[in-house]
């Protein structure tokens, strides 16, 4: 039988704020971005949640709800080294640790009682030990599934251990909403109630080739999941399993709405450019590139397009990009937010051009070289020319690069 935990640290961005600077503490704070800005909540303090602020919700939604709070743009390299921080203590339990984001991450101790005593006395143990070393809290869930040990966090929150026992799975999950259940959103949970779902236990006593029917093979995720099974496409995987990106984008929306090509193309380029670390930290190499445009009137549009062998390297997605942003902007139409991607990911570089007089091995070695430089003194050092002027704040919750466990496998 697994044991499996889900450790979820507390109010993780603003509780290193704290840190930084104490008398933050006790106080309702919010990390993403300023009140009167268009991004949205990253972490607020559970002073600011009493007041209905949460992740995801939009700033100046969070500034109606609390007027008081401190609105704080936060600083992502302080998050991504606490987070080295948190999978250096974590490791120390156990080898297989899965970082499911800066913040989370679960742990397989199957086979550790003799070292480390019962899964409770694991868990005390690893709290201490994370307040310890990191000065932080965190939450632990407990279970046989990644998928319960991660509702057994949430549940234990704040600073909490919570341990559903084998066998019990079900009969826990049963009277929670269906909102618990992880990948359950919204547009799901509106599905599950119009069938007269509200609770999970509702959700087990369907049967599998009726949920099929209505939800394709979502619909069989949900009836494992509702068990207590580790169903879906992210839980399938194993802990510690390193598999690779099916794809990578970032976006970025801006405070006011803008109309300047200059401007455009420049955050263009910088979001390029973080796309491009990406799929290098990764070993990878893209063969399509995607392009997001969102106009004032929410109008969103979309274009793609595929390069004749596949690439890694900054000049030639920011090529591809600009060309894309070309030909589907309209001059004068003013923008509310801009993004990029590459999908068609593979580990093997298409066919060399052969004349191209060594340019592209000159640009691998020189970005190379400008990773490591990232990699010790931070994202921000340097920049390609044409990025210059389009840095913006980076959003730490979109799994920026740099962060522990994330390196590729082998190849």
């Amino acid at each position: 039988m697994r044991t499996i935990f889900h450790v979820d640290m507390d109010a993780f961005f603003v509780s290193v704020e704290e840190l930084y600077d104490p008398s933050l503490i006790g106080k309702a704070v919010v990390v993403g971005g300023q009140k009167h800005e268009r991004g949205v909540v990253s972490a607020a303090s559970y002073e600011a949640r009493k007041f209905g602020v949460h992740s995801a919700l939009p700033l100046r939604t969070a500034a109606q709800l609390c007027p008081h709070a401190i609105f704080l743009d936060g600083h992502p390299d302080r998050y991504r080294d606490y987070s080295h921080r948190v999978h250096d203590v974590l490791r120390e339990f156990s080898p297989q640790v899965e970082m499911a984001s800066v913040d989370e991450a679960y742990l397989d101790l199957t086979g550790t009682e003799r070292l480390l005593g019962p899964p409770l006395k694991a868990a005390h143990a690893l709290h201490q030990r994370m307040k310890q070393c990191t000065g932080l809290n965190c939450s632990i869930g407990i279970s046989t599934s990644k998928m319960v040990a991660k509702v057994c966090s949430d549940q234990a929150k704040p600073n909490g251990i919570l341990w559903v026992q084998p066998g019990l799975e079900a009969r826990f999950l049963a009277p929670l909403d269906v909102r618990r259940l992880p990948g359950v959103g919204e547009v799901t949970e509106e599905k599950l109630h119009l069938l007269g779902i509200r609770k999970v236990g509702d959700l087990a006593q369907l049967d599998e080739d009726f949920l099929r029917r209505r939800f394709g093979q979502w619909g069989l995720a949900l009836a494992g999941k509702s068990r207590g099974a580790d169903a879906g496409a992210w839980f399938d995987g194993e802990i510690g399993g390193g598999e690779d990106p099916k794809s990578i984008s970032h976006e970025h929306t801006f405070s006011e709405d803008t109309a300047r090509q200059d401007q455009l193309e420049v955050t263009l380029t910088r979001l390029t450019e973080k796309v491009a670390r990406r799929l290098r930290e990764h070993r990878l190499h893209a063969r399509t590139v995607n392009l997001k445009l969102r106009y004032s009137d929410f109008t969103t549009l979309t274009r793609a397009h595929t390069l004749p062998r596949s690439t890694q390297l900054d000049h030639e997605l920011i090529a591809e990009s600009r060309a894309l942003f070309r030909q589907a902007w309209k001059p004068g139409a003013k923008v509310r937010l801009i993004g990029v991607g590459v999908s068609g990911l593979d580990t093997c570089e298409g066919q060399l051009d052969l004349l191209d007089g060594g340019r592209n091995e000159r640009a691998r070695q020189a970005l190379a070289a400008v990773d490591r430089i990232r990699d010790k003194f931070g994202e921000k050092m340097v920049h390609l020319a044409s990025g210059m002027g389009g840095d913006h704040a980076e959003r730490v919750h979109e799994n920026p690069v740099g962060l522990p466990g994330k390196t590729p496998k082998k190849r």
